[in-house]
C-alpha cells in the first residue's frame, strides 16, 4: 500500500492555520454544545456560517473541531446535570453522574476527555489508512446486515441494563415503536402522525431526553432543597489520578478498537458504540455491580467509542 497520498496529506492538513482553527472549533463547539438538548449536528447547524469564508480544507478541519467539541459538550450535560446531550451520551449518565454526586465530577470528566482523545486519534489514523477497504466494504451492507445491527442494539441495551432484562426488552420495543412514529424513508407514507404536521419527521430524541433525565432531576432537585440545604459540588482534579489511568486504560484500549469498527459500518452510529463498549466492560469486569455506581471504567467505555469520524462514502460507480 502506498502511503504517500497520506502522508502528503497530513502535511497539507497539519498546517499551524488549520490547527489552530481547529483548536477554535473544538471550544466553540464545546461552549455551544454544552447546553442541553443540543448534540454535534444542531451544534454544527448553527455554527456553520462562520466558516464560510475560509478556505475549503480549513472549513472542513473547523467543521470537525465542532464535531468533537459539541460531542463532549454532551458530556458535560450527562455527567453534571444527568441531561445527555444525545444518544450516546445517554450510557455516560449511568456512570459519570454517579461519579459526580460522590464530589468526583472532575474525574468523570477527565477520562471522558483521555479516552475520547485517544479514541478519536486512534478512528482517524485507522480510517486514513484505511479508507479505500472500507469504503468498498461499506457498499456491500444490504437490508439483512441493517437488521442485524438494529437486533444488535436491541440485545445491548438488555446487556447493559443492571435490573430484569425482560424489562430491558420491554423498554427496547416501546423504544422501536416510537421510532416508527413519522413519515416512512422508503414510501413516503405517514406513519402514527394522526395528520400532525409535528409528527411528520418523527419523535426527536431531545424532548425525550429532555423529559425523561432532566425533567425527574429537576423534580427530584425541588424536592431535596426543601429537604437540606447541600452546596453545589465543585468540579476539581480533572486530572485523574494513575489508579484511575490504570483501572480505565483497558476500557479505552478496546473502545478504541470498538469505536472504530463499529463506526465504518453503514448505519452502525455512536449509539450502537457507546452499548457495546459499556457492555464488554461490564462483562469482563471482576465486580460488575459497581457499573451504575460511579466505575471510571464505567465513563471511559461509553465515551471512547463515540468519538470517531463518519464512515468514508463512496459511490458504487
Amino acid at each position: 500500500m502506498d502511503l504517500t497520498p497520506v502522508i502528503e496529506g497530513f502535511g497539507v492538513v497539519l498546517e499551524p492555520t488549520n490547527l489552530l482553527f481547529c483548536l477554535i472549533g473544538v471550544l466553540v463547539g464545546m461552549l455551544v454544545g454544552v447546553l442541553p438538548g443540543l448534540g454535534p449536528s444542531a451544534t454544527i447547524a448553527i455554527l456553520l456560517p462562520i466558516t464560510f469564508g475560509l478556505e475549503p480544507v480549513t472549513a472542513i478541519i473547523m467543521l470537525a473541531g465542532i464535531f468533537y467539541g459539541a460531542q463532549y459538550g454532551g458530556t458535560i450535560t450527562s455527567v453534571l446535570l444527568r441531561l445527555p446531550g444525545e444518544a450516546s451520551s445517554v450510557v455516560t449518565v449511568f456512570d459519570g453522574y454517579a461519579l459526580a454526586r460522590q464530589g468526583r465530577a472532575g474525574t468523570a470528566l477527565g477520562i471522558a476527555a483521555i479516552g475520547s482523545f485517544v479514541g478519536g486519534t486512534v478512528s482517524i489514523v485507522a480510517l486514513s489508512l484505511l479508507a479505500p477497504v472500507v469504503a468498498g466494504f461499506a457498499l456491500d451492507f444490504g437490508p439483512p446486515e441493517y437488521t442485524a445491527l438494529a437486533l444488535l442494539g436491541i440485545l445491548l441495551v438488555a446487556t447493559v441494563s443492571s435490573g430484569h432484562r425482560l424489562k430491558a426488552l420491554v423498554a427496547a420495543c416501546v423504544g422501536l415503536l416510537l421510532a416508527t412514529v413519522g413519515r416512512d424513508s422508503f414510501t413516503g407514507a405517514a406513519r402514527f402522525t394522526f395528520e400532525n404536521l409535528s409528527l411528520a419527521d418523527g419523535i426527536d430524541f431531545v424532548p425525550i431526553a429532555m423529559g425523561l433525565f432532566g425533567l425527574g432531576e429537576i423534580l427530584y432537585n425541588l424536592e431535596e432543597r426543601h429537604r437540606a440545604v447541600q452546596a453545589p459540588a465543585r468540579v476539581t482534579d480533572v486530572w485523574p489520578s494513575r489508579a484511575d489511568l490504570r483501572a480505565s486504560s483497558g476500557a479505552i484500549g478496546r473502545g478504541s478498537v470498538i469505536g472504530f469498527v463499529l463506526g465504518i459500518l453503514p448505519g452502525g452510529g455512536a449509539t450502537i458504540a457507546s452499548l457495546a463498549g459499556y457492555a464488554i466492560e461490564k462483562r469482563r469486569s471482576k465486580h460488575p455491580e459497581r457499573f451504575g455506581q460511579g466505575a471510571v471504567e464505567g465513563v471511559a467505555a461509553p465515551e471512547t467509542p463515540t468519538t470517531r469520524p463518519p464512515p468514508p462514502r463512496s459511490s458504487p460507480c
